[in-house]
């Protein structure tokens, strides 16, 4: 069991910064899992944002965020953060933290098992 609450999302200008958070509470060690951002914007299907494999802390990004944005965890805690810098208003999506154990791909957002609810990022031009 994985229960896991994002937040930080906000309105900002577009070229401006905001870093999400994601607290889990999981019944496994922390460092068992897979966490991943995904995101969501009206009319389109789920995306892959950035995931972390906690074990050894490797990070993988979605090439739309790759230079802008840092998956990285708070070292010895359930906590994952997403950095997000000069922000385009094409980022404006519905933010979500998730978890799987480390097994199959990391962008698929099919084979996480636990969500968070989402929270809004909306960057204005």
């Amino acid at each position: 069991q994985v229960r896991l609450v994002e937040s930080g999302g906000e309105s900002v200008q577009a070229g401006g910064s905001l870093t999400l958070s994601c607290t889990a509470a999981t019944d496994r060690a922390f460092s068992s899992y897979v966490m991943g951002w995904f995101r969501q914007s009206r009319g389109k299907e789920r995306e892959f944002v950035a995931a972390i494999k906690l074990s050894d802390e490797m990070t993988f990004y979605a090439n739309s965020v790759t230079g802008r944005f840092t998956i990285s965890r708070e070292n010895g805690r359930n906590l994952v953060y997403l950095q997000m810098n000069h922000l385009k208003p094409e980022d404006t999506a519905v933010y979500y933290c998730a978890a799987k154990r480390m097994a199959g791909t990391y962008s698929d957002y099919g084979t996480y098992n636990y969500w968070g609810q989402g929270t809004q990022v909306t960057v204005s031009s």
